[in-house]
């Protein structure tokens, strides 16, 4: 019996120089799938990190800037009233009396910062939230999320609604009723914030204080 089970025995001879080139391709082969397999794992996961650094690097460098001085609107308003004193040489006439005005705008001008791309400042602001470029108001008794504003391109542009490089917009706001801007006895001294809201890129807040006397333009510091 043992001489039967013999032939059954391990021997490498048959073990060919073809055979081993089989095996050494499989490796081969093996081994590339695999390295093509991390390398794209690696590009895309980079890939992905890098647009992340850029949107993230896009939200949190202002875009636009202030362009020149905040201005704002204010002055003297005339009242007219009927003389009614009984005295036949002035009764009927109309007495004229001067008296402070609130604030009633304040002007800002945009620019892009260097090197940033061009931004869609929208064609105005209705004070609803539903417009492209977000203008907030607060001071120490009000803040309204989305005041309204007006846009005037200034100097050379090319007509359209987005604020490219080497041009300026000027965005006059309103300042929303009930403000402490809004009232003659509270405006003057009072201290006013702006947060200017772009579609992409970081937050410019302006804050500027109403000088003591009220007059009809006013540049803030």
């Amino acid at each position: 019996m043992k001489g039967i089970f013999s032939i059954f025995r391990k021997d490498d001879r048959a073990f060919t120089g073809l055979e081993s080139a089989i095996v050494l391709t499989a490796f081969v082969v093996v081994a590339a799938v695999f390295s093509y397999v991390v390398l794209g794992a690696g590009f895309t996961t980079s890939d992905t990190a890098k647009k992340t650094i850029d949107e993230g690097v896009k939200q949190t460098t202002s875009s636009i800037e202030l362009a020149g001085d905040v201005i704002a609107i204010g002055g003297t308003a005339v009242s007219t009233t009927i003389i009614t004193d009984g005295d036949p040489e002035t009764e009927g006439d109309q007495a004229v009396t001067a008296m402070k005005s609130p604030v009633d705008k304040i002007i800002i001008t945009l620019q892009l910062t260097a090197g940033q791309s061009p931004v869609d400042i929208g064609r105005a602001g209705n004070g609803d939230g539903s417009e492209i470029l977000v203008v907030s108001y607060a001071d120490s008794s009000l803040y309204e999320d989305s005041a309204a504003w007006s846009k005037e391109f200034v100097g050379e542009n090319d007509g359209d609604d987005i604020l490219e490089q080497h041009e300026k917009v000027k965005l006059t706001v309103t300042v929303p009723d009930n403000s402490l801007l809004a009232n003659s006895a509270t405006a003057p001294n009072s201290e006013f914030r702006l947060e200017i809201k772009p579609k992409v890129g970081a937050i410019v807040p302006v804050t500027r204080v109403i000088p003591t006397q009220i007059d009809p333009v006013m540049v803030l510091k």
